[in-house]
């Protein structure tokens, strides 16, 4: 909560607050969150985002805050769109364009069904922990972040053999948060960027923690579903599409624990190898 209190610095500008840990470069969920919730500060009660598509532009320092600017693109008679710049000392860290829709009556189907997993209390290996065990070069101060992360099948293939099953997590903000759909939004975006792109390198026996590779989150996109609680666990369903180029796009379902898709997002990542 303290991390989404966003203050008003002048017309659609608000200053978001400081990152939660304390060393290594800005969490790219931040930066979706805070940008969610800026635009959302703009738009009508009765509009709820259901896509937004986002660029990491250049990595953020987490000792200082981020201004975030708001521009109004449209407002329709169903829909509105929003585009918000992040900046820190006048220079663009993030560039999210985010949509919102009046909702309305309409048929409902979900193309991926939820997998037959163990339950959240079954599954003890935190997302940090098997990191360690992979030799991670802990740069980022992880365990600051407000969420609660579960490995369900974490790859542990001997190197150089390849993974191709889908990785899948159980996931939830860490803390209590009010009723506000716009809140849990932006936490379920917050946690969308835990580890999607991380896994773009197993199909090649490599792992994300190897402290040869050089990676970064290039680009975000999210579609919201359905309204679910980001603070109750959700299951993050996770499947590398392809790679080439020296990037690789990964594709990510949530659900939450009754089964229903809550939403749908997709990451790519740079892949350099030193």
């Amino acid at each position: 909560m303290r991390m989404m209190a966003l203050v008003e610095g002048g017309p659609d500008r608000f200053i978001a607050p400081e990152a939660p840990e304390r060393e290594g470069r800005m969490y790219g969920g931040q930066l979706l969150a805070q940008s969610l919730a800026a635009a959302e500060r703009t738009v009508m009660d009765d509009r709820h985002a259901h896509s937004l598509h986002a660029y990491f532009l250049a990595p953020g320092d987490v000792s200082t805050t981020v201004e975030m600017q708001v521009e109004r693109v449209r407002d329709g008679r169903s829909f509105s769109s929003r585009s918000v710049g992040a900046f820190q000392a006048g220079r663009e860290l993030f560039r999210m364009v985010v949509s919102y829709h009046i909702a309305e009556r309409g048929e409902s189907f979900a193309g991926h069904r939820r997998p037959d997993v163990p339950p959240p209390e079954e599954v003890a290996l935190t997302y940090t922990a098997f990191s360690r065990s992979m030799g991670a070069q802990q740069e980022w101060d992880i365990e600051s972040r407000p969420m609660d992360t579960r490995c369900i099948n974490p790859p542990v293939a001997p190197p150089g053999e390849p993974v191709l099953e889908d990785q899948r997590m159980w996931m939830r903000i860490s803390e209590r948060l009010p009723v506000s759909p716009g809140l849990h939004q932006a936490g379920l975006v917050y946690l969308s960027d835990s580890s999607l792109v991380d896994h773009v390198v197993l199909p090649h026996g490599r792992r994300w923690q190897d402290p040869a590779l050089t990676g970064a989150s290039l680009d975000h996109a999210m579609w919201f579903h359905n309204p679910v609680r980001a603070d109750e666990w959700l299951l993050f369903d996770q499947t590398v599409e392809a790679t080439g180029s020296g990037r690789g796009l990964a594709t990510g379902r949530i659900f939450d624990a009754d089964g229903t898709l809550a939403a749908t997002c997709m990451q790519e990542g740079l892949i350099r190898w030193t």
